[in-house]
């Protein structure tokens, strides 16, 4: 896991200068990141599309998160239960203001309860004879976020909440956008995220978040469709925030790749790899002291030249690092 960030790189530089002969204009990333509720709340970005949009041309997006979580682990002196769902639904815009920069921003709405899902996913590992990992001894429909530390809660929600969560402002400079039939993109984009949410109800951090990174396409049409390749890596610096915070890291490193292929005007299919290093220190716990990486699969409809709906499902590879599941919709529009 330590390698992953230089990975990734390479994998981005070889986006770039690998050779292609064409990609359709919308192949873009899943707008989805971990959605644990100890890494949520920090400014963790998107990968974010590779192109930045033209001058004058605005994209307003409804995206919508499900997740659900069980984790019930201890290591010496620490124990960790995260066992509930979180709803996030964020409204986020960006628009061109030049000829190779937008600014954009993100504003999150976040619920936190028992959820509906605990059913449905026992019954889903029994049939295919996965591990319940102690999910049907636990009680139906809690919410529990506990994090305990030589005997004392260091994190704590034992109920259901609601409310605004950290705000985010974005931009973008758009650093190569070949056109035509060979399309290739990159972009350097950063986001700023600021300190509006519940900190003690996890709907935010407290701290002051500023990540950087490069995003990058390539394609190709052969028989078949359009077939293209996406990605990006970078840094993230974060304040010291109110949650766990001698035990918080000031910088992480980030990372995505996917690729996709469009058989049909109306559809993408998608797969998405998401990964970055630990958030948190001085733990003996995988779930806090580990990198971690998310596969996300699914497509998009492609509702009009103008408007699109991505639909995704997130598995964590890097196990408990990420939810146990995520469904994940998102209904983008430009204008």
């Amino acid at each position: 896991m330590k390698r992953l960030p230089a990975i990734l790189t390479a994998a981005l530089l070889g986006l770039l200068f690998a050779p292609s002969t064409g990609m359709p204009a919308d192949m873009a990333p899943f707008h989805v990141s971990n959605r644990s509720p100890l890494v949520q709340i920090f400014g963790l970005p998107a990968a974010g599309d590779a192109r930045v949009l033209p001058e004058g041309q605005r994209e307003l997006a409804l995206a919508l998160d499900l997740a659900n979580h069980f984790i019930d682990v201890s290591a010496r002196r620490e124990q960790l239960v995260l066992d509930g769902e979180t709803v996030r639904l964020s409204l986020a815009g960006r628009m061109g203001i030049g000829a190779r920069t937008e600014i954009g921003f993100e504003l999150p709405w976040i619920r936190q309860g028992g959820g509906f899902l605990d059913g449905f996913i026992e019954s889903y590992h029994r049939t295919f004879g996965f591990p319940q990992g102690g999910r049907d001894k636990a009680p139906g429909g809690r919410i529990l976020f506990q994090y305990q530390r030589n005997g004392v809660n260091r994190v704590y929600v034992g109920r259901s909440g609601s409310g605004i969560g950290d705000v985010r402002l974005g931009g973008g400079v758009q650093l190569i956008a070949d056109g035509g039939e060979n399309p290739r993109a990159l972009a350097l984009r950063a986001s700023l995220k600021l300190p509006t949410g519940n900190s003690g109800d996890l709907h935010g951090s407290g701290s002051t978040d500023l990540a950087l990174w490069l995003a990058a396409s390539r394609g190709w049409k052969a028989g078949g469709g359009h077939w293209g390749l996406f990605g990006g890596a970078g840094v993230m610096g974060m304040t010291d925030g109110d949650v766990l915070p001698d035990q918080q890291k000031n910088a992480v490193a980030l990372g995505s790749l996917g690729a996709g292929w469009q058989p049909l005007a109306w559809l993408t299919l998608k797969v998405q790899l998401d990964g970055h290093t630990a958030f948190y220190r001085d733990s003996d716990l995988a779930e806090l002291g580990s990198a971690s990486v998310q596969a996300v699969l699914g497509g998009t409809l492609h509702v009009s030249e103008r408007t699109a709906l991505d639909i995704g499902v997130a598995e964590d590879l890097a196990v408990k690092t990420a939810p146990d599941v995520v469904f994940h919709f998102a209904l983008r529009h430009r204008f």
